[in-house]
């Protein structure tokens, strides 16, 4: 169906743009927060039916405002923070007294908001109109949206951020790149000893809390839906042969094993089990090189599918 082929591509990309945003943020590369402004703008009048532009284009570095709509009087401010402090260091700025009657817009652009932010109570100095129920998005509220478009919005949607975003990162891709990974770890020797598995069904949910993974927690959710895919890669590896869906996991497990023995945070063991990976990847002779946040994105895919199939981590029913 096409609406189902729209709608993949564009929550792919919507996704990972959120991700590479925040990667990037991490090492200071801030040039895709600054394109974002106007993407967003785009997106917005084409989902909405809005007047957006960049304020920044009109008048360099306005505080407070990154897009602005005269026509329907919506002021939007684009923020790879989402936090109570950021949104009310916006709201209480003094440029606000000439935009009465204005409706305020946070848009979060690489991370998840929480329904707690959400019911938080803001300090509104200027009274602009702002509901932070509904005034605070971020990927999610857009792809929920989305998701009930008629099928020819959709289709304008799609075709835009084909054009936008192109396909740098395509399924295919992605296919192509966990094939590779999985070739380069298959390879490894595998030391069997401490592997004891549990194997008990589990809730996802119970399993972050009882694990204390809650920092850990959006990155599971946004990779969870590719364990189908990467069950169906497995099967089809194991046919050739080779056992490498036991190969991989166990190897997973193995450094889980190791960082679990060096750290107590169960955050730092999850992203210590994910940078051990890499470097097993990187150093391997038959491994050609991957751009490094696909490399990463292909391994949290795997570490995240391991926990789902409860290779690495506490399992709650287990220890009940």
């Amino acid at each position: 169906m096409n609406r189902t082929r729209y709608y993949n591509y564009i929550e792919e990309r919507l996704n990972f743009l959120a991700y590479r945003i925040e990667k990037r943020g991490k090492i200071n590369l801030l040039d895709l927060n600054i394109h974002s402004e106007t993407f967003f703008a785009e997106l917005f009048n084409i989902l909405y039916n809005y007047n957006l532009v960049n304020l920044n284009y009109i008048k360099q570095n306005t505080e407070g405002i990154d897009l602005i709509d005269t026509k329907n009087k919506i002021i939007i401010q684009v923020s790879a923070t989402s936090t109570k402090g950021k949104i009310e260091n916006s709201l209480n700025k003094g440029i606000y007294l000439f935009y009465k009657d204005y409706n305020f817009k946070f848009i979060s652009i690489s991370k998840e908001v929480s329904s707690k932010l959400r019911a938080t109570e803001f300090e509104n100095p200027y009274n602009l109109i702002f509901d932070s129920q509904k005034d605070i998005l971020d990927s999610t509220t857009l792809l929920r949206y989305i998701l009930n478009l008629e099928i020819d919005k959709q289709k304008i949607l799609f075709e835009f951020i084909k054009k936008e975003l192109g396909e740098e990162i395509s399924t295919i891709k992605v296919d192509s790149n966990l094939a590779t990974i999985i070739n380069i770890l298959a390879e490894e020797d595998l030391d069997f000893k401490n592997t004891e598995i549990n194997t008990t069904v589990f809730v996802i949910e119970e399993k972050i809390n009882y694990n204390n993974l809650n920092g850990v927690r959006e990155l599971i959710d946004d990779y969870k839906i590719f364990s189908v895919k990467l069950d169906q890669k497995y099967v089809e590896f194991d046919r050739g042969g080779k056992n490498r869906s036991t190969s991989i996991l166990q190897i997973i497990r193995k450094q889980y094993i190791k960082v679990k023995n060096e750290k107590k945070d169960s955050e730092e063991i999850f992203y210590g089990v994910v940078e051990n990976i890499i470097k097993i990847i990187e150093e391997s002779a038959n491994y050609k090189k991957l751009p490094f946040e696909e490399l990463e994105m292909c391994v949290d895919i795997l570490v995240v599918d391991a926990f789902m199939r409860c290779k690495i981590f506490e399992n709650p029913e287990e220890n009940k």
